[in-house]
């Protein structure tokens, strides 16, 4: 049976020859995956691999059966058009990096209209800024947190946590900008540097570690780093 939904795009993996396995987190059903066939074929005129970028926005015709590993795409087609993202050096490393994280997190198939309707959002967000998105991440993070069951409140809360298994960061130093950026919306203006934008990002990291299993390393961590 076929479903019309939004989703937004995580990213692929090539398959066989021509074809991907694309990880989409879906309005109806949640985190699912899809077989595109023959994208990767250098027949294929339509350039349709671009409809798969990280967070892309789409609105799908799918198949879906429950309990089916993978499922197929009937008719994919662009929900919201990008016209900064994907020409921005900077904000295309911010969607590496974040649809990273969300695919190490976001496991269960299962609808979540309020964590759909955040991620949809921030992305807005982030394509229409013009400025001052070098901290877009961090606060991602931070509200990311919320929708997830363990919502970061102030740099405190951080800081006793990492504390406790024995990772030392100096909350207090960072507890201004880190409470700025927690109670800020997007785009606000926090002045840090380099060093203090990464040790907040790696406090933050090791706090989703602390959360999730197997979280493991970001590899798109270093690109990042060397942008901002």
């Amino acid at each position: 049976m076929l479903y019309k939904t939004k989703g937004i795009v995580l990213g692929f993996i090539r398959y066989k020859e021509t074809s991907i396995i694309v990880r989409i987190y879906t309005e109806m059903f949640g985190l699912k995956s899809y077989i595109v066939n023959s994208v990767r074929s250098l027949k294929n005129k339509n350039n349709k691999i671009a409809l798969y970028q990280p967070f892309t926005l789409l609105e799908l015709l799918v198949y879906n059966k429950p309990q089916t590993e993978l499922n197929y795409i009937s008719e994919a087609k662009i929900y919201q058009p990008f016209h900064a993202i994907p020409f921005d050096i900077k904000k295309t490393a911010v969607c590496l990096f974040l649809t990273e994280v969300l695919t190490k997190i976001l496991k269960t198939e299962e609808t979540n209209q309020e964590l759909f309707d955040f991620l949809l959002n921030s992305i807005l967000s982030l394509e229409n800024m013009s400025e001052n998105f070098e901290n877009f991440h961090l606060q991602f993070l931070t509200r990311l947190s919320g929708m997830l069951g363990f919502f970061i409140t102030e740099a405190e809360e951080i800081g006793k946590q990492l504390e406790y298994v024995g990772y030392l960061f100096d909350y207090k130093h960072y507890a201004g900008n880190l409470n700025e950026l927690i109670m800020g919306e997007y785009g606000i203006k926090v002045s840090m540097n380099h060093q203090e934008r990464n040790e907040i990002l790696e406090a933050l990291l090791k706090f989703y570690q602390l959360h999730f299993e197997n979280f493991g390393e970001i590899k798109s961590l270093k690109v990042l780093r060397e942008i901002f």
